[in-house]
């Protein structure tokens, strides 16, 4: 390997790696979402819309002995009815919920409403200020054009109902304050009025919140994502540069053991050993980096089972590094066929390593399955995390390491678990050390039958992490530029 790349020399794929706002496919299914519960609202709505005609109606007719036109205000709310059911079924379906189909639905709430208020006295009915509501809804749901032609409707539609209703046969005894029907009209409007907007206008704004926050939380991971695929460019180009400074060792190093004062001294050819040993892992290390960048995910890996993936991941992480006293338990009961993958690997490896490191005497693994979810827990007997550290567990650079650049470990676990919609906690045990538990879907990491083919289990591994595969990609398009 020579010296021939360095991530300085690469213009085209710095610039091609700019800040990226979120997917716009991800921002949609937001947007859908939160459309789909805004007119879930608005079918709740027009239900108690119905149920509250329904009393007014009787109320009115009956019990204040005011004639209304009941056939004909019945049949509205049947119309009513009709629309609200076809709403339910027609909006289960569909994912989509678009500007207009918001704005079809609150004309018709608005035309249902002019209706029954034609029916029941025109804009003498005191729930004619129930067009307000309307008209709040369309300043909250709808785009700026459509809440103005909202506010136009309604004003014509109001104006409309003073020249075409028929006022109700009210007494004129308004000064008679709470006991005047018309008050009390008056009194039911505005509180159902200040109600139904409390209610639903809360309930729209959490659903606002809701996209907010994970529209923020699609920024930031990919602004994560961005950051993980520039520190595989730059490892890359680390491989490819410490390729030639460690062949060099390897080569100085097989000569002293052919020196005499080594070769005579029995410590210090078991030091030369050592060291060679080192070397050699190193390049082992940069061999599959470079490697790794090469390949598509899932071209090399191979099928295995859950069990025989830890096991043979612990043999090995034994077996070059350092280790006491470890402990590893696998309660899992049934073994499930999985794609063994480097990056799951790599990440149960680093939280290995950082308990290694935290207690050098003692660490330990148990992993078992709860429900649908393979649950990895590695504890140490270290001093544990500092309080600050917890509170902004996996981002990148939070380390009490003291070394620059240090934290990166826990925040590629971190990605990489979320990835397959996992999730990484870590705590501070109360005999002391630190536990950091890591908990995967099963159906992210297995297979769904033991006879699937070979293509079958690729397809498997790449949608499992799409943050390596990025990586990956973006390493191979630099290492042939």
């Amino acid at each position: 390997m020579t010296p021939d790349l360095q991530p300085s020399r690469t213009p085209d794929s710095a610039a091609a790696m700019q800040q990226r706002p979120p997917a716009p496919r991800a921002i949609a299914r937001l947007d859908d979402a939160t459309g789909r519960k805004n007119m879930q609202q608005l079918i709740q709505l027009r239900w108690l819309a119905v149920v509250g005609q329904i009393v007014t109606i009787e109320v009115v007719h009956y019990g204040f002995g005011i004639r209304l036109p009941l056939e004909h205000m019945l049949g509205v709310l049947a119309c009513l009815v009709v629309f609200n059911i076809a709403s339910l079924l027609r909006w289960r379906k569909r994912r989509e919920i678009t500007n207009g189909e918001l704005f079809l639905a609150l004309l018709v709430d608005v035309g249902m409403l002019t209706a029954q208020l034609y029916l029941s006295g025109g804009a003498t009915n005191p729930f004619v200020f129930l067009y307000l509501l309307q008209v709040i809804l369309g300043a909250i749901l709808l785009q700026p054009a459509s809440t103005r032609i909202m506010v136009g409707v309604t004003t014509l539609c109001f104006a409309g109902l003073a020249l075409v209703g028929q006022p109700l046969a009210l007494p004129p005894d308004h000064n008679r304050g709470l006991s005047s029907p018309y008050i009390q009209g008056m009194l039911i409007c505005f509180a159902l009025n200040a109600a139904l907007l409390v209610t639903f206008i809360s309930r729209i704004n959490h659903n606002l919140r809701v996209r907010d926050a994970r529209l923020a939380d699609l920024r930031q991971r990919a602004a994560e994502e961005e950051h993980i695929v520039r520190m595989g460019l730059l490892a890359s180009g680390a491989a490819h540069e410490l390729g030639t400074p460690l062949a060099t060792l390897a080569v100085i190093l097989g000569d002293w053991r052919h020196l005499p004062h080594f070769s005579s001294d029995p410590e210090l050819l078991e030091e030369v050993a050592e060291m060679q040993t080192q070397v050699q892992r190193c390049k082992t290390i940069l061999s599959g980096i470079l490697l790794s960048a090469g390949e598509a995910r899932g071209e090399s890996s191979e099928k295995t089972t859950i069990c025989t993936f830890l096991d043979d991941l612990v043999e090995e992480w034994r077996r070059t590094r350092p280790v006491r006293t470890f402990i590893y338990e696998n309660r899992i009961v049934d073994d499930l066929p999985m794609v063994s993958d480097s990056a799951l690997k790599q990440m149960i490896g680093n939280v290995l390593d950082n308990a290694l490191e935290a207690s050098p005497q003692s660490s330990r693994l148990d992993v078992h399955c709860n429900a649908d979810h393979l649950v990895l827990r590695v504890s140490d007997n270290g001093p544990g995390f500092a309080p600050a550290m917890l509170q902004e567990f996996g981002k990148p650079y939070q380390s009490s390491k003291g070394r620059t650049g240090g934290g990166l470990g826990l925040f590629l676990v971190v990605n990489v678990a979320r990835t397959v919609g996992g999730t990484v906690n870590a705590h501070n045990n109360a005999e002391g050390g630190a536990t950091v538990t890591i908990t995967l879907p099963l159906a992210a990491i297995t297979l769904e039958e033991e006879e699937e083919d070979d293509d079958d289990a690729a397809e498997e591994v790449n949608e499992m992490n799409d943050v390596d595969n990025t990586l990956r990609a973006h390493a191979k398009a630099v290492h042939g530029s």
